[in-house]
Protein backbone atom coordinates (compact mmCIF):
# COMPACT_ATOMS: atom_id res chain seq x y z
CA UNK A 1 0.00 0.00 0.00
CA UNK A 2 1.55 3.26 -1.13
CA UNK A 3 1.81 5.94 1.48
CA UNK A 4 0.78 9.46 0.64
CA UNK A 5 3.57 12.02 1.05
CA UNK A 6 2.73 14.70 3.57
CA UNK A 7 2.43 18.21 2.14
CA UNK A 8 5.29 20.47 3.21
CA UNK A 9 4.33 22.92 5.92
CA UNK A 10 3.83 26.53 4.94
CA UNK A 11 6.61 28.87 6.01
CA UNK A 12 4.85 31.92 7.39
CA UNK A 13 6.36 35.29 6.67
CA UNK A 14 6.05 38.71 8.24
CA UNK A 15 5.37 42.15 6.82
CA UNK A 16 7.82 44.95 7.62
CA UNK A 17 8.42 48.54 6.70
CA UNK A 18 11.81 50.27 6.74
CA UNK A 19 12.52 53.96 6.41
CA UNK A 20 16.06 55.14 5.84
CA UNK A 21 17.44 58.66 5.52
CA UNK A 22 20.21 59.63 3.10
CA UNK A 23 22.51 62.61 3.32
CA UNK A 24 21.01 65.60 1.49
CA UNK A 25 23.93 65.86 -0.95
CA UNK A 26 23.54 62.29 -2.26
CA UNK A 27 23.10 62.24 -6.03
CA UNK A 28 20.16 60.57 -7.73
CA UNK A 29 22.42 57.85 -9.17
CA UNK A 30 23.87 57.05 -5.75
CA UNK A 31 20.41 56.99 -4.18
CA UNK A 32 19.17 54.61 -6.85
CA UNK A 33 22.14 52.27 -6.32
CA UNK A 34 21.26 52.05 -2.62
CA UNK A 35 17.68 51.16 -3.52
CA UNK A 36 18.89 48.45 -5.89
CA UNK A 37 21.10 47.05 -3.14
CA UNK A 38 18.11 46.91 -0.77
CA UNK A 39 16.07 45.16 -3.48
CA UNK A 40 18.81 42.57 -3.99
CA UNK A 41 18.95 41.79 -0.26
CA UNK A 42 15.16 41.32 -0.10
CA UNK A 43 15.10 39.08 -3.18
CA UNK A 44 18.17 37.04 -2.09
CA UNK A 45 16.53 36.14 1.23
CA UNK A 46 13.23 35.09 -0.38
CA UNK A 47 11.45 38.30 0.51
CA UNK A 48 9.00 40.31 -1.57
CA UNK A 49 9.11 44.09 -1.94
CA UNK A 50 5.54 45.40 -2.10
CA UNK A 51 6.00 49.19 -1.93
CA UNK A 52 8.85 51.61 -2.60
CA UNK A 53 8.49 55.35 -2.19
CA UNK A 54 10.92 58.24 -2.39
CA UNK A 55 9.66 61.00 -0.09
CA UNK A 56 12.30 63.41 -1.30
CA UNK A 57 14.41 65.87 0.63
CA UNK A 58 12.90 66.96 3.92
CA UNK A 59 13.93 69.25 6.74
CA UNK A 60 14.94 67.36 9.88
CA UNK A 61 13.59 68.34 13.28
CA UNK A 62 17.14 68.25 14.62
CA UNK A 63 20.59 67.85 12.98
CA UNK A 64 21.82 64.33 12.24
CA UNK A 65 25.57 64.14 11.66
CA UNK A 66 25.54 67.91 11.13
CA UNK A 67 22.87 67.57 8.44
CA UNK A 68 19.69 69.60 8.80
CA UNK A 69 17.97 67.90 5.87
CA UNK A 70 17.80 64.38 4.49
CA UNK A 71 16.32 62.22 1.73
CA UNK A 72 13.64 59.85 3.06
CA UNK A 73 13.11 56.46 1.36
CA UNK A 74 10.29 54.10 2.36
CA UNK A 75 10.33 50.30 1.88
CA UNK A 76 7.48 47.89 2.58
CA UNK A 77 8.15 44.17 2.16
CA UNK A 78 7.29 40.63 3.23
CA UNK A 79 10.01 38.31 4.44
CA UNK A 80 11.38 36.14 7.21
CA UNK A 81 13.24 36.84 10.43
CA UNK A 82 16.72 36.90 8.92
CA UNK A 83 15.75 39.45 6.26
CA UNK A 84 15.55 42.47 8.56
CA UNK A 85 18.95 41.81 10.12
CA UNK A 86 20.63 41.48 6.74
CA UNK A 87 18.93 44.55 5.26
CA UNK A 88 19.88 46.72 8.23
CA UNK A 89 23.45 45.37 8.14
CA UNK A 90 23.78 46.56 4.54
CA UNK A 91 22.31 49.97 5.33
CA UNK A 92 24.71 50.35 8.26
CA UNK A 93 27.68 49.83 5.93
CA UNK A 94 26.67 52.70 3.64
CA UNK A 95 28.12 56.12 4.43
CA UNK A 96 25.24 57.79 2.58
CA UNK A 97 22.70 56.41 5.09
CA UNK A 98 22.50 58.49 8.28
CA UNK A 99 19.50 56.85 9.95
CA UNK A 100 17.16 53.86 9.45
CA UNK A 101 14.31 52.21 11.34
CA UNK A 102 12.29 49.02 10.80
CA UNK A 103 8.83 48.22 12.18
CA UNK A 104 6.88 44.96 12.15
CA UNK A 105 3.46 45.44 10.58
CA UNK A 106 1.90 41.97 10.44
CA UNK A 107 2.62 38.29 11.10
CA UNK A 108 1.65 34.88 9.75
CA UNK A 109 1.53 35.89 6.09
CA UNK A 110 1.58 33.29 3.33
CA UNK A 111 4.27 34.47 0.84
CA UNK A 112 2.34 32.85 -2.01
CA UNK A 113 -0.63 35.15 -1.35
CA UNK A 114 1.38 38.36 -1.70
CA UNK A 115 0.72 40.34 -4.89
CA UNK A 116 2.92 43.14 -6.20
CA UNK A 117 1.94 46.14 -8.31
CA UNK A 118 4.94 46.99 -10.53
CA UNK A 119 4.19 50.71 -10.28
CA UNK A 120 4.39 50.55 -6.47
CA UNK A 121 8.02 49.35 -6.50
CA UNK A 122 9.50 51.89 -8.91
CA UNK A 123 11.99 54.38 -7.53
CA UNK A 124 11.13 57.88 -8.73
CA UNK A 125 13.46 60.84 -8.30
CA UNK A 126 12.04 63.87 -6.52
CA UNK A 127 13.51 67.12 -7.79
CA UNK A 128 11.69 69.53 -5.48
CA UNK A 129 13.91 70.85 -2.73
CA UNK A 130 11.14 71.97 -0.38
CA UNK A 131 8.07 69.89 0.37
CA UNK A 132 5.27 70.52 2.81
CA UNK A 133 5.05 68.30 5.87
CA UNK A 134 2.41 65.64 5.26
CA UNK A 135 1.20 62.24 6.41
CA UNK A 136 4.38 60.55 5.17
CA UNK A 137 6.62 62.63 7.41
CA UNK A 138 4.18 62.03 10.26
CA UNK A 139 4.67 58.32 9.67
CA UNK A 140 8.44 58.83 10.07
CA UNK A 141 7.78 60.59 13.37
CA UNK A 142 5.70 57.66 14.58
CA UNK A 143 8.70 55.42 13.92
CA UNK A 144 10.82 57.60 16.18
CA UNK A 145 13.08 58.86 13.38
CA UNK A 146 12.00 62.48 13.67
CA UNK A 147 11.19 63.71 17.18
CA UNK A 148 8.05 65.70 17.80
CA UNK A 149 8.29 69.26 18.98
CA UNK A 150 7.56 69.92 22.66
CA UNK A 151 3.85 69.90 23.38
CA UNK A 152 3.66 73.45 24.67
CA UNK A 153 5.73 75.14 21.94
CA UNK A 154 3.62 74.53 18.82
CA UNK A 155 0.26 74.96 20.51
CA UNK A 156 0.97 78.31 22.18
CA UNK A 157 1.67 80.31 19.05
CA UNK A 158 -1.51 79.28 17.17
CA UNK A 159 -3.57 79.98 20.27
CA UNK A 160 -2.25 83.53 20.40
CA UNK A 161 -2.73 83.97 16.69
CA UNK A 162 -6.28 82.65 16.85
CA UNK A 163 -7.30 84.91 19.75
CA UNK A 164 -9.90 87.42 18.49
CA UNK A 165 -9.14 91.09 18.78
CA UNK A 166 -11.13 93.06 21.33
CA UNK A 167 -14.07 95.06 20.04
CA UNK A 168 -13.84 98.85 20.52
CA UNK A 169 -16.76 98.87 22.99
CA UNK A 170 -15.24 96.09 25.07
CA UNK A 171 -11.87 97.80 25.17
CA UNK A 172 -13.48 101.12 26.15
CA UNK A 173 -15.45 99.37 28.87
CA UNK A 174 -12.29 97.77 30.21
CA UNK A 175 -10.52 101.13 30.26
CA UNK A 176 -13.41 102.75 32.16
CA UNK A 177 -13.34 99.88 34.66
CA UNK A 178 -9.60 100.38 35.17
CA UNK A 179 -10.16 104.12 35.65
CA UNK A 180 -12.77 103.43 38.31
CA UNK A 181 -10.51 101.00 40.09
CA UNK A 182 -7.71 103.59 40.16
CA UNK A 183 -10.06 106.23 41.61
CA UNK A 184 -11.49 103.86 44.20
CA UNK A 185 -8.86 104.54 46.91
CA UNK A 186 -9.49 108.30 46.72
CA UNK A 187 -13.22 107.74 47.08
CA UNK A 188 -12.78 105.43 50.07
CA UNK A 189 -10.57 107.84 52.05
CA UNK A 190 -13.44 109.96 53.49
CA UNK A 191 -15.16 106.81 54.65
CA UNK A 192 -12.58 106.49 57.47
CA UNK A 193 -13.75 109.79 59.10
CA UNK A 194 -17.09 108.45 60.41
CA UNK A 195 -15.17 105.76 62.26
CA UNK A 196 -13.61 108.44 64.52
CA UNK A 197 -16.80 110.54 64.78
CA UNK A 198 -18.47 108.45 67.54
CA UNK A 199 -15.43 108.88 69.81
CA UNK A 200 -15.44 112.65 69.39
CA UNK A 201 -19.20 112.81 69.84
CA UNK A 202 -18.95 110.78 73.01
CA UNK A 203 -16.29 113.15 74.31
CA UNK A 204 -18.45 116.18 73.64
CA UNK A 205 -21.47 114.51 75.21
CA UNK A 206 -19.59 113.71 78.42
CA UNK A 207 -21.77 114.95 81.35
CA UNK A 208 -20.45 117.81 83.50
CA UNK A 209 -19.88 117.12 87.17
CA UNK A 210 -22.38 119.30 89.08
CA UNK A 211 -20.04 119.50 92.10
CA UNK A 212 -17.18 120.73 89.95
CA UNK A 213 -16.53 124.40 90.50
CA UNK A 214 -15.74 126.54 87.61
CA UNK A 215 -12.51 128.45 87.84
Amino acid sequence: MASTAAAPGTRWAREYETIYILRPDVSNDAAEKIVERAKDVIARLDGTLTKLDNWGKRKLAYPIQKNTRGIFVYLKYVGFNDLVAELERNLRLLDEVVRFQTVLLDEDIDPASVSVDPEEVQYLHVEEEEQAEDAELERARSLGMVPRAPRGAPSEAPAEAAAPKEAPETKAADQSTEAKSEEAPAAEAPAEAPAEAPAEAAKEAEPTDPNREEG
